[in-house]
């Protein structure tokens, strides 16, 4: 009967909550404070990090403590890496059976958070599985059963195959992330995430994580959660200080790619991500550009798994500069060198906006979003404006500079 309610209300979104951030949450300025494991110390140091991020200041002890959390910071800060250290921390690497599961929005995400683990976890003996749709059932179920894994990082419907086929034990699992949870809890994963939350023990700690909490997402988190630590940046702080956000005015949709042309030559400076709304219209835009003796790369859900990694590979090691993309892309990816966001369209949501930015400027540099915009998008545009209490100026003739 409760496990029918919590479905009810989540469906429904009409809970009442109190919605204030925690005060008082207590700031560590560093890694040895937080009490982590000096293994997973040596880890941490490797992978590049020597100060914790702000968010990972305030809501990794609370997380290593077992309390449950619900934590709000922008792109770009962090957020993966605070997952993979306090999952690090929790879980008992002489135990042979999973005990932490993440679930993602995308394959790309689940399968960098895994990476991500394996990397911080260099000293733990940590086995980490992503467990993502377009991949090999075989191999899933070759790892579940014999891998010893203890740490599964996934999408909602290959993970929840796994449990049904009771390849993924869930007896042992003691922590529930759910990355991207605004998108998790929407409708399109809603049931697939109540699905997997049936399946796991009672006495479950579950982790909130993600760059934007609508107010209707929040009012269902206490049906699954027990008296979390909120951990919520205000709206207006979210538009990253480093990213330089501009537009461009195109009176129609024709004259955005005369506009892109022109400014291939800074996209290719650094690495740029090209953001449009539609797959068909990734497609069309690869092509033409293409077609204009310009190489691109370009990705979006459509694609067979394969050729994503390929892409994504390709992208990380630079020997793409140009990525064309679906908002497949908007959340959660990270590759160090991007420093400059197009959106060909404006996104469809103002929350999509500032996952898009946020590929640019990651965990503290710079970065340049330039939006282009039709007359009938300025409306979209100043709400966004406005929503984040930001500025989106006009294109300066030195933008390459700000590069």
């Amino acid at each position: 009967m409760a496990a029918m309610r919590i479905k009810d209300d989540l469906q429904r979104g009409s809970i009442d909550m109190d919605l204030e951030t925690t005060e008082g949450v207590k700031t560590f300025k560093s890694f040895e404070e937080m009490g982590i494991k000096d293994n997973l110390l040596r880890g941490i140091y490797q992978y590049g990090f020597d100060k914790p991020s702000a968010i990972q200041q305030r809501a990794v002890a609370p997380i290593i403590q077992g309390r449950d959390v619900i934590a709000q910071a922008q792109s770009g800060t962090g957020k993966t890496s605070m997952i993979a250290l306090t999952v690090c921390h929790l879980v008992d690497t002489s135990v042979r059976e999973v005990q932490a599961l993440i679930v993602s929005p995308t394959r790309e995400l689940a399968s960098q958070t895994e990476k991500v683990i394996s990397a911080i976890g260099d000293y733990t003996n940590i086995r980490a599985h992503a467990c993502v749709g377009g991949k090999s059932v075989g191999e899933d179920i070759r790892k579940l059963e014999h891998g010893g894994v203890h740490v599964v990082s996934g999408t909602p419907g290959r993970v929840l195959d796994m449990i049904k086929r009771r390849t993924l034990g869930t007896r042992a699992i003691k922590l529930l992330v759910l990355d991207e949870s605004d998108e998790m809890l929407s409708r399109g994963f809603k049931d697939q995430i109540y699905d997997v939350y049936r399946y796991l023990p009672p006495d479950l700690q579950v982790v909130l994580v993600s760059a934007t909490l609508p107010h209707d997402i929040l009012e269902m988190t206490n049906k699954f959660m027990t008296d979390p630590v909120r951990i919520l940046v205000k709206r207006d702080e979210l538009t990253l200080e480093g990213i330089k956000q501009f537009f461009v005015a195109v009176e129609r949709e024709e004259w955005k790619f005369d506009t892109l042309c022109d400014l291939y030559d800074i996209l290719t400076i650094t690495q740029a991500v090209i953001f449009c709304n539609t797959r068909r219209k990734v497609d069309w835009l690869t092509e033409k550009l293409r077609n204009n003796n310009f190489t691109v790369s370009s990705m979006h859900s459509d694609m067979p798994q394969r050729e994503r990694d390929a892409i994504m590979g390709e992208f990380h090691a630079g020997t793409t500069r140009v990525l064309i993309a679906t908002d497949v892309w908007a959340r959660g990816i990270d590759v160090q060198q991007v420093s400059l966001v197009i959106n060909y369209d404006l996104p469809n949501n103002r929350e999509l906006y500032v996952h898009r930015i946020g590929r640019s400027g990651r965990f503290g540099r710079k970065g340049v979003a330039i939006n282009f915009v039709k007359n009938d998008d300025i409306k979209i545009l100043r709400d966004i404006e406005q929503y984040y209490s930001t500025q989106i100026i006009d294109l300066p003739s030195n933008v390459a500079d700000l590069i």
